[in-house]
């Protein structure tokens, strides 16, 4: 024998006012005393490039754009594996427009430099 399904009373929707429009009743936004300003920061330019020569071309064509290579180069060796899911995660995660037709050379060239020994 199952238990019996008891169930809420339906509760009344109670209609808002449209977006943009204020009521008699609308408070004005809180002041918090201070200034918000625009600052410009300069970033270090890096000139590391991928070593390898043609081997990095597809790192190089798809993955400077967003990361130094100084940045990848400094990051832990890593198995294949583990790399084709960063640089999958970087396609579908992070929409990087890398070519499907580069992803197993740039695997390949992340193995070959920062591979697990």
């Amino acid at each position: 024998m199952g238990h019996p399904v008891v169930q809420a009373p339906p509760q009344p929707v109670t209609a808002s006012a449209p977006a943009g429009s204020l009521s008699a009743a609308a408070a004005p936004p809180a002041t918090s005393g201070f200034v918000l300003n625009s600052v410009s920061v300069e970033l270090p330019t890096s000139d590391t490039a991928f070593p390898g020569g043609a081997k990095a071309d597809a790192i190089t064509a798809n993955c400077l754009s967003c990361h130094s290579a100084g940045m990848v180069l400094t990051q832990p060796d890593l198995s294949k594996a583990a790399w084709t899911g960063i640089v999958e995660k970087m396609i579908h995660a992070y929409k990087a427009p890398v070519a499907e037709t580069d992803v197993a050379a740039i695997v390949d060239y992340l193995q070959e430099t920062k591979g697990a020994k």
